[in-house]
């Protein structure tokens, strides 16, 4: 398909799928071969070895790619797997700025992996830039951010942020996992790589664990595939092809996901036991106005904390779910929700956890495809 010709629909249904050219098949087949027949030394078609290439995974790569709006993605073996190569990319001495509210597993290989080899991390605010100017210096090489945050739904300016960093020839990250393609472009507002989670939306099933990186830069991308060669934290052909199956309805389950999403945060914002509600669709969330500019949907995403911020109220609302599932994890078209203290964010200091808004009372829901009337019933009988 021609590079950001046809619309996103079009493009989740065809993009890196060609019909396979020995039998016709329409779906890319899952190549369970470690290596390949070589013609003569060195000359071989395109693949030697499955650590390097493999077909299955280069049709699932080149499709993230198309659908990011980009020319170059690399899939690994899981999310975090994804956001080692980045760091990779970093030597000892490099400063890194990212949010104070992010991914718990983020924060968990920034600090106690990446710190001891000499890398520096800041933790800030980002909903107002001005805090971010003032922590860049000389030895800042990348700024890494998620927006919509996890879990406090923050919306970071992708655009403005990307101004600052190409005057100082820094690297933007944009962790795109909550948004998916779908709803948000990160390499079209200046992002020089996107990262995904692609275990959570665009699998979508909760069958497959993996990450990716996207970039439309060429020199990133070739370094990101000799740490991908080098390190060897491939997916497998299997997973790439459950993927690249769940990529088909990806607007479908997206369209739905935001959907249920509103319907659910606005009762929730009504009901008396709950203290406040984390939804970038609100117009008084914070930073509501970029969201609606960067962003074509809020997603089906949402937090809430209790009156009286209450652990074990928590606990005991997300026990007596019927539909929602007690798990880690979100993305899937099944209805999930987790308690970030204590699972998701459990690696944060309680000290940060508290500061970012991560209250003892705190629950986040990953909002699936069931029947919006369904799932407010299962709501409505939990926090009864």
């Amino acid at each position: 398909m021609q590079e950001k010709t046809y619309k996103f629909a079009t493009k989740a249904i065809h993009a890196g799928v060609e019909p396979d050219p020995t039998t016709g098949a329409i779906m890319t087949p899952i190549y369970q071969t470690s290596t390949y027949k070589q013609e003569k030394v060195g000359q071989h078609k395109g693949y030697a070895y499955s650590r390097t290439l493999n077909p299955t995974r280069h049709a699932l790569e080149n499709a993230l790619a198309e659908l990011e709006n980009a020319k170059y993605g690399a899939c690994f073996g899981s999310g975090v797997a994804a956001i080692d190569a980045v760091l990779k990319m970093l030597n000892p001495g490099d400063e890194v700025i990212t949010t104070d509210d992010l991914y718990g597993g983020s924060y968990r290989i920034f600090t106690t992996i990446f710190a001891k080899f000499g890398i520096k991390f800041h933790f800030i605010k980002m909903g107002e830039l001005s805090e971010l100017e003032n922590t860049i210096n000389e030895n800042t090489k990348l700024i890494w951010i998620e927006t919509p945050t996890n879990p406090m739904m923050n919306i970071i300016d992708i655009e403005a942020v990307a101004k600052i960093t190409k005057k100082s020839n820094i690297l933007l990250a944009v962790d795109n996992t909550f948004a998916t393609p779908y709803l948000q472009n990160p390499i079209d507002l200046g992002a020089d790589l996107v990262m995904h989670s692609v275990t959570k939306y665009l699998g979508g099933h909760s069958d497959v664990v993996m990450g990716a990186i996207v970039t439309d830069n060429k020199k990133i991308a070739d370094e990101i595939y000799r740490i991908q060669n080098s390190s060897g934290a491939i997916t497998g052909p299997m997973d790439s092809f459950l993927v690249l199956r769940g990529l088909k309805t990806l607007h479908l389950r997206m369209q739905r996901h935001c959907e249920n999403g509103e319907i659910l945060a606005y009762f929730l914002k009504d009901h008396p036991k709950v203290d406040k509600v984390y939804w970038p669709g609100f117009e008084d969330h914070p930073n509501h106005e970029i969201a609606k500019k960067q962003m074509r949907g809020f997603g089906g995403m949402i937090s809430f904390s209790l009156k009286g911020n209450d652990r074990k109220e928590a606990h005991s609302i997300m026990e007596k779910f019927e539909i929602f599932t007690l798990a880690e994890s979100l993305g899937g078209v099944e209805s999930l929700t987790c308690h970030p203290a204590t699972m998701t964010h459990a690696a944060l200091p309680e000290k940060d956890r508290q500061e970012a808004g991560i209250v003892d009372s705190l629950i986040r829901l990953s909002v699936g495809v069931e029947d919006s009337e369904d799932l407010i019933n299962d709501l409505k009988q939990a926090l009864a």
